[in-house]
């Protein structure tokens, strides 16, 4: 790669981040499917941030290429497990976007940076724990009070204990489940692809024309005492036969998008032809809400 080309390269990396990075050194674990068959590619992080990862990957991987990736952070007991998209690949050099991190994951990884931007908490925190294992220096009369100070701050610290711990397997269970469900969405995801041609994407207004039957939308009886009025906009995949396969709410109010899901499911079309013969296609329905 050219000089010019790695500047210009970089300065795209720079424009795309929307959140600052911040320099790690531990092992990333990179899943991805290949024919339907889960491969793991091992790697080095170098850089963390709330919105991906960058990383030294010992394999080849494409731009645009959704996958799983797993780390874990320096002090933090829990691991990040979460599906990113591919951004940059380039000399086994790869930048990964989060899609979908969960809260919990992302506060985790928001503690870390705090720490790493900030030495002196972790300095402040090395001392309270020195200042913590330093032995009380007391006359020999004073010796006695303090035993039950100590008796009671063991007990508190055994409580505070049991809760962190409850904390962390609390997370680490919630984050095994998010871990396997966004596993499944990529290995669903995958098969997909496999096994059917994506569909095309076709106009609006195209696929507007070729509508043999519809249900009206029932306004949300709150929706109405509220005002609310507005567009519903959806994403819709129209399969080859005419009927409605997928919608994904796109804009709109929460209760009006509800209602259009419902109605446009129903809705049938004229299958669209390419090459002579049907096929599935990919289009955005919007339906007005309007108060009379």
């Amino acid at each position: 790669m050219s000089a010019a080309a790695s500047l210009a390269l970089d300065k795209a990396k720079t424009q795309r981040r929307n959140s600052a990075r911040h320099p790690i050194n531990v092992p990333l674990d990179v899943i991805l499917l290949r024919s339907g068959v889960p491969e793991n590619l091992p790697g080095r992080c170098t850089d963390l941030s709330e919105g991906g990862v960058g990383g030294m990957i010992a394999g080849e991987l494409s731009v645009g290429q959704h996958v799983a990736v797993e780390l874990r952070i320096p002090k933090v007991g829990v691991p990040v497990r979460a599906r990113a998209q591919v951004r940059y690949q380039g000399h086994l050099r790869c930048g990964f976007e989060f899609v979908g991190l969960p809260v919990e994951q992302r506060e985790m990884i928001r503690y870390w940076a705090y720490r790493v931007r900030n030495p002196e908490f972790h300095a402040n925190e090395q001392e309270e724990k020195h200042e913590q294992a330093e032995p009380a220096v007391s006359e020999p009369i004073a010796v006695a009070v303090p035993v039950k100070k100590s008796a009671s701050k063991i007990k508190i610290r055994v409580r505070r204990f049991h809760l962190l711990l409850a904390v962390i397997l609390f997370l680490a269970g919630l984050g095994w489940w998010q871990w396997q469900r966004s596993w499944k969405e990529l290995e669903i995801g995958a098969q997909a692809a496999a096994g059917e041609e994506a569909p095309m994407r076709v106009s609006p207004e195209t696929m507007e024309m070729r509508i043999v039957s519809k249900v009206d939308p029932v306004y949300p009886e709150e929706a109405r005492q509220r005002g609310t009025q507005g567009l519903a906009v959806l994403d819709a995949v129209i399969a080859a036969d005419g009927t409605v396969a997928k919608l994904r709410p796109v804009t709109g109010d929460d209760q009006l998008v509800k209602s259009a899901t419902e109605a446009v499911r129903s809705w049938k079309f004229e299958p669209y032809q390419s090459s002579g013969r049907a096929v599935a296609v990919e289009t955005t329905i919007a339906v007005e809400f309007r108060l009379n």
